[in-house]
This record gives structure tokens, sequence and C-alpha cells, in this order.
């Protein structure tokens, strides 16, 4: 299924009579990246947990690649919120990316060379050499997240689902795993939706934005989107998009919250490490 495309069709899911999300129709092309912002509450792990298969739509439909969402959809590829390990899970960094190419290793001590010799470049090109053989619950957070994330490119899946990856990685660290995600999605022709407060580690390698704001959607290129217009439309008040320092900051000051979103910041692309 390599090369697969999102289709959400007039969505609308949300938990018991609480509508979250309605009416959103967004299609996905095979390659694509897609940035989703939004303040908290406004929908985005929803929408995740929806194309994860873990929530059903109250109205519309999902596919990915032509298939109903499903938990054990091998073509996607999830990189969750960072939440720490338990300090006494008794797995090592290394088994912990493994399972990025199949949920059912643990278990199996020897695993073949060719398997080995996946997991070592992928823990390589995150640079996880360093504490790859440590157990994972002694790890620091910046370190756990980055083996989820060599887990999840590990696997050659057609989609990636990423809920706001970068959190617990420094700045530089930052960079490089948005530069690994989108060389990943260009050898591989992977839809990408990127969940995220900070867009300007990624906004050089954005397609589109979805913007996710009191169950309305606004979908385009980031500097059509981001916009005071779009977002005053958006929220159905006042607001207003600074730039400052390199950075946007959307104010919605009726509500009184700010939601800093970053900047467009080109980067250079390198060649892809997956061709």
């Amino acid at each position: 299924m390599k090369g697969s495309g999102i289709k959400i069709a007039h969505l609308s899911a949300g938990y018991g009579n609480r509508t979250i999300i309605r009416d959103l129709t967004i299609d996905v092309a095979p390659g694509e990246f897609i940035a989703v912002l939004g303040p908290n509450g406004s929908g985005k792990t929803t929408l995740l947990k929806v194309l994860l298969g873990l929530l059903k739509p109250s109205e519309g439909s999902v596919t990915i690649g032509g298939e109903s969402p499903d938990v054990a959809n091998r073509h996607i590829a999830y990189v969750p919120q960072h939440r720490d390990f338990d300090p006494d899970l008794p797995i090592r960094g290394r088994e912990l990316v493994e399972l990025g190419l199949d949920g059912q290793r643990f278990g199996i001590p020897w695993p073949s060379k060719a398997i080995r010799r996946q997991v070592d470049e992928a823990i390589r090109q995150i640079g996880a050499e360093g504490y790859a053989d440590a157990p994972v619950g002694l790890l620091s957070g910046g370190e756990q997240q980055r083996l989820r994330i060599a887990q999840a490119l590990l696997g050659e899946s057609s989609v990636l689902l990423c809920d706001e990856p970068l959190l617990a990685l420094d700045p530089a660290r930052q960079q490089q795993v948005a530069a690994l995600i989108d060389s990943y999605r260009r050898a591989h022709d992977a839809a990408v939706f990127f969940v995220t407060h900070e867009i300007n580690p990624i906004l050089g390698y954005v397609d589109r934005v979805l913007y996710l704001v009191k169950g309305k959607a606004a979908i385009g290129l980031p500097e059509v989107v981001l916009t005071t217009e779009t977002m005053s439309e958006l929220y159905g008040a006042p607001v207003e998009v600074h730039s400052h320092d390199g950075r946007v900051m959307v104010i919605a000051g009726e509500e009184g919250t700010s939601h800093l979103i970053g900047h467009h910041h080109d980067h250079d692309h390198e060649e892809s490490p997956w061709d």
C-alpha cells in the first residue's frame, strides 16, 4: 500500500453527546505533509483517534488507502505524545525500536541479522546509539521520544500519524527529527499528519495546514490560513496574527488566549537516507 492517501469526508466525531469535530472534509495525497494546528480541545487528538481506528465517527467517512481505519493496520505508523515509560520496564531501547517492524517480536532473543541492521540504522539516524542498549524506563523523556520516532520510521509505512512528536526534544533534535520525517515521506511517498503546537521546525516541509477550532476547520497553504482574516473568520471573533522575532503569534482576544505557532523557515533538503 505504498503511496496511500487519506480521504476524510463530512466527518463528525466526539464523545457522548459532545461533538468535537464537525463536518470535516479533506483529502491528503500520498506524500503530502499536513500540519494540524489549533488550541487545546479543538479536536486534533480526536482526529488522530479516528484515523487510528480508536474512535468511530458519528457521521461521515474516513478511508486510508481505500480501507477503513483499523488499530491493526500495519501500513500506519504512529508517533504518540511523550509519556514516560515505567522505570522498571524490562526492555532495552533497541527492543522498543524493533517493534516498528513487528509488534509481536517481544520475547524473540535472536532477531535475524537483516532485522538487526535495520534497527541499528534507525537508531543511528535518530542519534540514539549512546543509549540504545539501556533500559527504556531509565532514559530521559527526550531519549525515549527519539526511540519512539525511530520505531515509527522503521516499518516503511505509507501513512505517518504524529501527535506532538517534538515535545521533550531540544531545538536541535526537533530540527533533526523534522528533517528525518520529511526525507522518509519523500522516499516512501508517505502521507504525514503532524499535530503540533510549534510549527516552526516543520513549516519548511509543510504542504498544507489544517487549523481546527470550535468544531470548525480552515485548510490551505500556511500563508493563506495563518492570517488575521482567516483566523478571525474561523474563531468567529476578532483575532490578531502578529509576527515577532521570527515567529507568528495568533491572539484570540475575547478568550484571552494566545497560540504560538511559529514561522516559515527554509530548510536545505538533503538526500534522503532511505533512498
